[in-house]
């Protein structure tokens, strides 16, 4: 079997040039989205669902960033792998907002929290398969399969 994949430097800068055109759109985008264009009905849940949506999104890229940065410096010999799998974690995915909070903003708002979603999901996915170390887990069908072979075994 071949070596696992592992994460590179090249994997983490474009992850991290990625990351900072999409922490810097969306903090312009919720600039200027500070005045509503569109007349909402109650403008007053619309400001506070922007504040909330902009506060969950800057804050889930501010965590990808971190998280990349620190592998940045892992790869340039300022941390050791101890150092970042002790400190480098990434942080959990914050809660969902209310659907109908989000349904108040415009919708290339909507979709630039969308995409930041997916990219802190690559990220996690990167986190959890890095602290595993890469390996494969059997499915639970290959697990069960094997089980069945060791009792047939006994017999």
């Amino acid at each position: 079997m071949a070596n696992p994949a592992d994460i590179s430097p090249a994997i983490v800068e474009t992850l991290y040039c990625d990351a900072l055109a999409l922490a810097d759109e969306a903090r312009a985008a919720f600039d200027m989205s500070g005045r509503l264009d569109d007349i909402v009905e109650n403008e007053e849940m619309a400001r506070i669902a922007l504040s909330c949506e902009a506060l969950r999104t800057t804050t889930r890229m501010m965590h990808a960033l971190a998280w990349l940065l620190n592998h940045r410096a892992y790869f340039a010999g300022e941390l050791s792998e101890f150092q970042l799998r002790r400190h480098g974690r990434l942080p959990a995915a914050q809660p969902e907002g209310d659907p109908a909070q989000l349904a108040m903003l415009d919708v290339r708002l909507q979709e630039l929290v969308a995409r930041s979603k997916r990219f802190y999901s690559r990220i996690a996915r990167l986190d959890h398969a890095w602290r595993t170390r890469f390996t494969m887990h059997p499915a639970a069908v290959h697990r069960l399969r094997d089980r069945l072979g060791n009792s047939m075994a006994r017999f």
